[in-house]
């Protein structure tokens, strides 16, 4: 026996329709720390350390890349640390402003910012002006050109005639150009004997005055002082005027209703007397 069906499930009167699918959203290109953010991860670095010190870590040794291509052409006075700390700082300045839409790799990139840094900092350490070095780069290039078309070292005359300057305007040229060689106080270098000493210690310091000599310049500086107050009245105010006050021996003369002429031998004569006296002093 069949069970009677049951009674049939009615719709609710006002059933909602379907809704209609929302419009997907206009693409709007992803903020440059979103970019940086995928640059990061494409690179290989985990989500959880997606910062600036892993990425400078990771690439630190492109530093030491760009920087000793660098110091092929450079002095020996120049300290590679310091570069190497200069060029770290463009690797940083590289990581805070990389943006992988411009179809550029990081690494030349930021090779470009590093080396940018170090020439910077080189260009501010030069002694020596541009427009010298510019000058002294243009007679080599020059010379190299006279030699290798006449297949001989260059004359004066030759180069002179290409630069299109005078014999005079050369060797100021030349003056400019001159090279320079700096040597660092603190080294030092092995002498004969085997000890070390540095050229600070070497090299004597013509501005560098001995406690003996300033007590002796000082002892005749009191001693002329102590002279000129032993001296008569009229020679001890030419001098005072003359020295002290910048007078004209003119005008002292007015002042003592003396002539010009007379000033200037009592000043001489004074003059004379002091050299004397500290001739006489220093024979002691």
């Amino acid at each position: 026996m069949k069970a009677a069906p049951g009674p049939a499930k009615k719709s609710p009167p006002h059933a909602a329709a379907p809704a209609a699918p929302a419009a997907a959203p206009a693409h709007t290109p992803p903020p440059k720390s979103a970019a940086a953010a995928v640059w990061r991860t494409y690179q290989g670095v985990e989500g959880s350390s997606l910062d600036e010190k892993a990425l400078t870590e990771r690439y630190l040794p492109l530093v030491r890349s760009v920087v000793d291509r660098i110091r092929i052409n450079l002095p020996p006075h120049i300290e590679a640390e310091d570069l190497y700390s200069v060029g770290i700082l463009g690797l940083i300045a590289a990581v805070k402003n990389y943006d992988p839409k411009q179809n550029n790799t990081f690494a030349a990139y930021a090779s470009r910012r590093i080396r940018g840094s170090v020439l910077d900092e080189l260009r501010r350490l030069d002694w020596r002006p541009r427009r010298a070095r510019a000058k002294a780069r243009r007679i080599k290039e020059v010379i190299a050109e006279i030699e290798q078309q006449n297949g001989r070292p260059a004359t004066d005359e030759e180069v002179r005639k290409v630069l299109g300057i005078s014999a005079k305007e050369y060797a100021k040229w030349l003056e400019e150009a001159k090279p320079a060689c700096f040597l660092a106080l603190d080294q030092s270098p092995d002498d004969e004997g085997g000890e070390r000493a540095s050229l600070h210690e070497i090299i004597a310091d013509d501005t560098d005055v001995l406690a003996r000599d300033d007590m002796e310049r000082r002892e005749l500086q009191e001693l002329v002082a102590q002279r000129i107050r032993q001296l008569p009245d009229i020679p001890r105010k030419i001098l005072a005027m003359y020295y002290h006050e910048n007078m004209r021996l003119a005008e002292i003369a007015s002042v003592f209703n003396l002539t010009e002429s007379r000033i200037c031998q009592i000043h001489a004569q004074t003059i004379i007397g002091l050299r004397g006296y500290i001739q006489r002093v220093r024979e002691q």
